[in-house]
């Protein structure tokens, strides 16, 4: 039975690409990489983490650095991040069912608990933030420790193909909601437990 819903946050929860894209663009001549422009979103969209650093010419192991200064950016932005449509009820709605909620996320835990704070979201039970862009597995496996929790017991909700992987590594259910990051023709490659196009159609799967 599941007791923790647990929620990516940039993509899944938050619209948040364009503040991520001016951040990265801000700082793309400090890592010597090409900035993006809204012709290659399409194109990013369909690759491969890898394959966006190669397309970028950005360096994959620059990355820590590079979110610290993304999130720095993002932090002077929060006035300008929201919701995506139907998500925030969908939080409303889980907690009054009695699920705890949980956050796994590369973003800065200050970033999300002050986005929360503005919109009025103050029961987020457990939260874990890392910058380690491929660690998401070892976060996942720290978070079913922590909060004592058999892998039935958890339900992850995310956008983007590493968070079906770091899934599937803990034997965890995922459900893939398309309106994120990923393509979802290199998603279906990854089998995610379910695939959503609207937040309502997640409680479904939550409470089959």
């Amino acid at each position: 039975m599941i007791k923790y819903v647990v929620f990516d946050f940039d993509g899944t929860l938050v619209d948040s690409l364009d503040i991520i894209i001016k951040g990265y663009n801000q700082m793309a001549a400090k890592y010597r990489s090409r900035q993006i422009t809204s012709e290659d979103l399409l194109i990013l969209k369909g690759m491969t983490i890898p394959e966006r650093c190669k397309f970028l010419n950005f360096k994959l192991y620059m990355f820590p650095l590079a979110a610290l200064d993304i999130y720095r950016f993002y932090r002077q932005s929060l006035t300008d991040l929201h919701f995506n449509p139907g998500m925030k009820q969908l939080l409303i709605d889980l907690h009054a069912q009695g699920y705890k909620l949980g956050i796994i996320s590369t973003n800065s835990e200050y970033n999300i608990r002050e986005f929360m704070s503005r919109n009025g979201i103050d029961f987020i039970d457990d939260m874990h933030c890392s910058n380690n862009i491929f660690g998401k597995d070892k976060d996942i496996k720290k978070f079913l420790r922590v909060n004592k929790l058999q892998k039935s017991e958890m339900i992850y909700v995310g956008d983007e193909v590493r968070d079906i992987v770091a899934c599937k590594k803990n034997g965890v259910k995922v459900i893939w909601v398309s309106w994120g990051y990923d393509d979802i023709e290199n998603v279906k490659k990854e089998n995610p437990d379910y695939v959503v196009h609207s937040p309502d159609e997640i409680i479904g799967h939550i409470n089959p």
